[in-house]
């Protein structure tokens, strides 16, 4: 059996996963995870890029012998070395108000029908154009890289870029599937510091000296360049059969999409915000971000409890649609007092605001899963294929509460699983570089299919009660 290490680093938490793929099994184990989050300095929010680097370290020496390593991440941040290979300053959190009304002027110069037409990406405040626009060392920099790059490069000294995580930058021409020179010197980025692309699948090098010894790890173990964008990785992993999908990678964000082989650049897909990103063997996952758990999980933190189960129990016996929150509004992007901000956007709404924590939580949640639903139809309907399963991936698929008001409000059967799908595609991308006979991702998904338990919610309650929660919620039916 190939032995992997899947490095896969979320917007809250980053895990070292050991993945064996061989003879018809795929196992994957925890070796090690760690806290990610945002770091304050001042008046900027950085990620504490040495800490990640440190944990990654940590967890390979932990893996034992491995045949390769693969980094998967989120998208959009990135960091910038000087011509002498060194990192520039720290990378900027992607939530960070730097880029608040950048986007107006990254317009001015390119216009919205034009910025779509190349790169067919999702309008939002803070996609990598809009932060070189505002990135002060970007005179200084010979190279930019996104973050699994970055990391990538400190293990092996080798450069590049890959291509799922290039094409959420709104830099990268998603028909011609190569960075779009143009368009970064329209905006200002010298298009001298866009590396060299990379396939998922291609062997990035081996393992410098100083990174082996103090790994335990022989010099010569490949890093395995894999579908680097998180969400990349975790669509390798959906357990579907055949193209009738959707998906939902639900976890501090929810990518809610379909898989094409071609991307649908109308002005209908434009004017509805969705997006195009790279997916591993060239596919395009066509989708929305809606934003996530992340209001969730930012109450919890205000509230100081861990205790999610009970107000999941609780939240499942009040009365439904008593109120709803548009998830996507901009004032729940940045960390802060979220229950202020939800009780505030109530009042601004003309709602009374919830009751208690558990009708905040189930506030959140039926507003999440209306979203998902006017979202799914969109997709649909945008790219003329009809779905008969949605598949729900990533941690958001352990909440049962969640996963039921989807496949209610969605009128579809969901798939819960498999919860760690990012590191689940990573590893196989690696297995199947490495020679394992995987020769397409129907062949991962059916490995994935036949390994790993499911659980299946069938729709309930009433149709016409959420259109009128849509309907009330979106001002359409």
């Amino acid at each position: 059996m190939k032995r992997v290490a899947a490095v896969d680093l979320g917007a809250s938490s980053g895990r070292v996963m050991l993945g064996a793929v061989g003879d018809g099994r795929l196992h994957l184990t925890e070796v090690h995870r760690f806290w990610n989050g945002p770091v304050r300095v001042r008046d900027t929010l950085h990620w504490d890029i040495l800490h990640l680097h440190r944990a990654m370290l940590d967890g390979l020496r932990s893996t034992g012998p491995v045949d390769g390593i693969g980094i998967d991440s989120w998208a959009v941040d990135y960091g910038l070395l000087d011509n002498a290979g060194r990192l520039l300053s720290n990378p900027v959190h992607y939530r960070d108000a730097r880029t608040d009304g950048v986007m107006e002027r990254v317009l001015e110069s390119v216009p919205a029908a034009d910025l779509y037409d190349i790169t067919g990406l999702q309008q939002l405040p803070f996609n990598t154009i809009c932060q070189l626009v505002v990135e002060p060392f970007l005179s200084q920099a010979e190279t930019l890289l996104m973050i699994p790059d970055l990391l990538g490069y400190w293990l092996t000294g080798e450069i590049g870029a890959e291509r799922t995580n290039a094409s959420t930058t709104q830099l990268y021409d998603v028909r011609a599937r190569e960075w779009s020179e143009q368009l970064a010197a329209r905006v200002g980025v010298p298009p001298g510091v866009l590396p060299e692309l990379r396939e998922p699948g291609d062997v990035i090098g081996t393992l410098l000296p100083a990174v082996a010894e103090e790994t335990g790890l022989d010099p010569a173990t490949r890093v395995i360049a894999v579908g680097s964008h998180d969400t990349a990785s975790a669509v390798v992993a959906v357990p579907a059969e055949g193209e009738h999908f959707a998906y939902i990678s639900s976890g501090t964000w929810s990518l809610v999409g379909l898989e094409l082989d071609q991307p649908v650049l109308t002005d209908e897909a434009r004017a509805a915000n969705f997006t195009h990103e790279g997916g591993v063997d060239g596919r395009i996952r066509f989708l929305r971000n809606v934003m996530g758990l992340w209001i969730l999980q930012e109450c919890l933190r205000v509230w100081g409890t861990t205790e999610l189960p009970r107000l999941l129990r609780e939240a499942a016996e009040v009365p439904p649609f008593v109120v709803l929150i548009d998830p996507d509004a901009p004032e729940f992007l940045a960390p802060g007092n979220m229950p202020r901000r939800i009780e505030e956007h109530c009042r601004a709404t003309g709602q009374e605001p919830p009751s208690s924590r558990a009708a905040l939580v189930r506030c959140v949640l039926e507003s999440l899963a209306l979203a998902y639903r006017r979202t799914l139809r969109q997709a649909q309907t945008i790219a003329d294929r009809q779905v008969d399963v949605l598949h729900v991936i990533g941690g958001g698929s352990q909440n049962e509460l969640l996963c039921q008001l989807t496949a209610d409000a969605c009128g579809l059967p969901v798939l819960a699983g498999p919860v760690e799908a990012s590191a689940l595609g990573n590893v196989l991308v690696q297995a199947r570089a490495l020679g394992e006979p995987l020769p397409d991702l129907g062949a991962m998904r059916a490995l994935v299919r036949s390994t790993l338990h499911l659980r299946r919610y069938e729709p309930q309650g009433k149709p016409a009660d959420w259109d009128a929660a849509e309907s009330r919620m979106f001002g359409t039916g």
